[in-house]
């Protein structure tokens, strides 16, 4: 057994956040919680920067969702075991059983959380990568109904956004990237940029998971505007736009979300 463990967890939902933290607190009083993120993007980053024991995931969070963050984690911390908490149905948690990948069902009963703590500490020392677990999911998970974290709406397809004294209507299809602006977001696309006073991460549970990649903490790329990815000598990606001259940065963690491109 670990003499110390550590640990992050990810549930974009406040109140669900610290509910798990207490739930921790209680059946693991020694573990010690390094980042308490609030988006996969931040959970992302927690990983390849602490290295933790263990990452507990909310599976349904807006933009990257825990399994995204999970494949990231093979790269960047590969010795990390994954807990995934969800509030799927039976299908979805088969899916779980199946890979051998610990998981959580919200709410959150004292007694399966007892046992998920005893498994992850009798499985201390075993190495196993994370992409590996994810593979023996084989396609059925991504068969499996998971929805949106904003399912009850439909994806953006206009946005209003500022250009000095002009408001624009702006189709999402011409949206090269957004690029955080402090609390709003600039909008860029081939004909230059405009305002939108929306949060980047309130943003990202607004737009189409199938053609919005979030590439860094602050940017989110439209995957159709992509011309190209090329890697650095540090391992980051960059960007290359098909209507635009500039390139973006791909955080080094995030790279392993572009690996099948």
């Amino acid at each position: 057994m670990a003499e110390r463990w550590t640990a992050i967890v990810a549930e974009d939902e406040p109140l669900l956040r610290q509910e798990l933290l207490d739930r921790l607190a209680e059946a693991w009083p020694g573990l010690e919680i390094l980042a308490a993120c609030e988006d996969g993007a931040s959970a992302v980053e927690a990983l390849a920067e602490h290295r933790p024991d263990v990452a507990f995931l909310d599976i349904r969070m807006p933009g990257l969702t825990g399994l995204e963050v999970a494949q990231t984690a093979a790269d960047s911390s590969p010795r990390t075991q994954v807990v995934f908490v969800t509030a799927y149905d039976q299908y979805a948690v088969d899916a779980f059983e199946q890979g051998a990948v610990d998981y959580l069902l919200k709410p959150i009963a004292a007694d399966r959380l007892a046992a998920t703590v005893q498994r992850l500490q009798a499985r201390s020392g075993d190495t196993r990568a994370v992409s590996t677990l994810l593979e023996r999911l084989g396609g059925t998970l991504s068969n499996a109904p998971l929805p949106r974290a904003s399912e009850s709406a439909p994806p953006l397809t206009w946005l209003t956004a500022s250009a000095g004294k002009e408001t624009r209507l702006v189709l999402v299809d011409e949206v090269a990237y957004f690029r955080a602006d402090h609390k709003y977001t600039t909008v860029v696309t081939a004909d230059g940029e405009a305002l939108l006073r929306t949060p980047i991460r309130e943003l990202l549970g607004m737009l189409d998971p199938a053609h919005f990649k979030q590439i860094h903490r602050s940017t989110i790329v439209n995957l159709r505007a992509i011309a190209g990815i090329t890697r650095d000598d540090s391992g980051r990606g960059i960007v290359r736009l098909k209507s635009r001259p500039e390139t973006l940065l791909v955080s080094q963690p995030f790279m392993a979300l572009f690996r099948n491109m």
